[in-house]
């Protein structure tokens, strides 16, 4: 029996390639997409890297559960994703009304899960969800996402994605290259690589050991690609081929988010993080002597457990010193069964509270100052979505900021060049250079 289905994506990247996968999931079972309020079948496909992200879940559960369908039925909820994986039990004795719960590693089985009539699935199976999935893949839009590692081995004291994504796995290269070649005959101009860890990445085919930078090569290599990029990246891998990457491969865009988390090195050995401030910073030297216009990007955690101000200022200290084009800043918070939330020195939420807005201020600065040096280069920017004035449309530059065009004769997935004429903090205004290309 068919059903309508709609798919509400919290998180990461990570996150919403999973969503494209399960809704082409029900897609090949005869489900069709409608609107949350509509639907018959709704997915909360969830984050657990922050407190305040799974509570959201439960919220929406709520709303959920006091929903009528327009038949006058309740709708079919399911739970899916690192919520799912963390806290499936909990899910189930709290919020009764919740019919499957399955995590990322075994959302494949969620088609057989709905015919059965709900169930528990958390588990992490070594056969390849991969393998399961639909072969055709669908798209919206000229970019498109594409996992390629799944996982964490690392084990930094506050995170929870080895709990709830499991050990580093990659999946083969052959998959892959065959995986974005229908991406691209989909009408995907820009392809972005994923994973928890993606320049862990290690594959035995395509007849040899496959690192990332291999796999880039031949990803790049194929007809009808314009750009590439990939994401998150941990600094211990960042190994030479991946750099010598930067500096030969022409559609590898020139933006790297390589998160530090944090400018002290007392703070970086707690997290255990395997870097210390110095060896991210000659990292970063390598980077920009392979590609001198990367811009580059990170994450920062403000209050994790014994920061002191000396801890914080040298946080400040090397958002200054990087120069970074945008960066993403969390306040710590606690997640059940890591290090660090046991940890003594837990910093109460005022301090947290000023010391995050302390932060984004001085990266929004950074991101100001980037954007402006911008303003006078001559760039191409790939539309992806419509502005909020007649005839404006917003695409991505090299260096992946929001660039707004007025452009009538352009349209959404076209490749144009511009000027870029003004900068804002998270935002710049490119004037079209005739005649308008399309992407290739």
């Amino acid at each position: 029996m068919t059903a309508t289905y709609h798919i509400k994506t919290f998180g990461c990247q990570m996150n919403a390639y999973d969503s494209e996968r399960i809704g082409e999931l029900l897609e090949a079972q005869g489900h069709t997409a409608a609107g949350i309020d509509t639907a018959e079948i709704v997915v909360l496909n969830t984050c657990h890297i922050r407190e305040k992200a799974a509570e959201k879940v439960y919220s929406d559960i709520g709303r959920l559960k006091a929903s009528r369908r327009p038949s006058g039925v309740k709708p079919t909820v399911v739970v899916a994703g690192c919520v799912a994986q963390a806290e499936g039990a909990e899910i189930v004795r709290r919020a009764p009304s919740v019919d499957v719960v399955v995590g990322p590693n075994a959302y494949h089985r969620l088609p057989a899960m709905l015919r059965a009539g709900g169930g528990l699935d958390t588990d992490m199976p070594l056969a390849s969800k991969f393998d399961a999935l639909p072969a055709r893949r669908s798209i919206v839009g000229a970019s498109a996402f594409l996992t390629v590692q799944e996982g964490c081995d690392k084990f930094c004291t506050f995170c929870v994605v080895p709990y709830t994504r499991g050990a580093e796995v990659s999946r083969p290269a052959g998959a892959l290259v065959a995986e974005a070649r229908a991406l691209i005959a989909g009408g995907a101009k820009e392809l972005t690589l994923l994973g928890q860890n993606v320049n862990a990445y290690r594959a035995k085919d395509l007849g040899g050991d496959i690192t990332l930078a291999g796999l880039i090569r031949r990803i790049a290599a194929l007809p009808g690609l314009a750009r590439l990029r990939y994401t998150t990246s941990h600094p211990r891998d960042m190994a030479d081929d991946l750099i010598a990457a930067h500096a030969d491969v022409d559609v590898l865009m020139p933006y790297l988010h390589l998160p530090v988390q944090s400018g002290s090195d007392g703070l970086l050995r707690a997290m255990n993080r395997a870097h210390t401030r110095a060896s991210y910073l000659r990292t970063l030297d390598r980077l920009r002597a392979a590609r001198s216009d990367i811009a580059l990007s990170g994450d920062f955690i403000v209050g994790f457990p014994g920061e002191t101000d000396a801890d914080f200022d040298a946080t400040l200290s090397i958002v200054a010193e990087v120069g970074y084009a945008q960066a993403y800043s969390f306040k710590y918070s606690p997640r059940p069964g890591t290090p660090a939330a046991t940890m003594a020195g837990q910093v109460p939420e005022a301090v947290k509270d000023a010391r995050l807005a302390e932060l984004q201020a001085a990266i929004a600065r950074s991101a100001l100052a980037f954007n402006r040096a911008s303003v006078g280069t001559r760039c191409d920017v790939l539309l992806d979505r419509p502005g909020r004035r007649p005839g404006q449309l917003i695409g991505k530059s090299p260096w992946l900021q929001s660039v707004f065009v007025a452009s009538p004769a352009a349209r959404i997935g076209d490749m144009i060049t511009v000027d870029l004429i003004d900068a804002q903090p998270n935002s710049l205004e490119g004037a079209a250079v005739n005649p308008i290309r399309a992407a290739a």
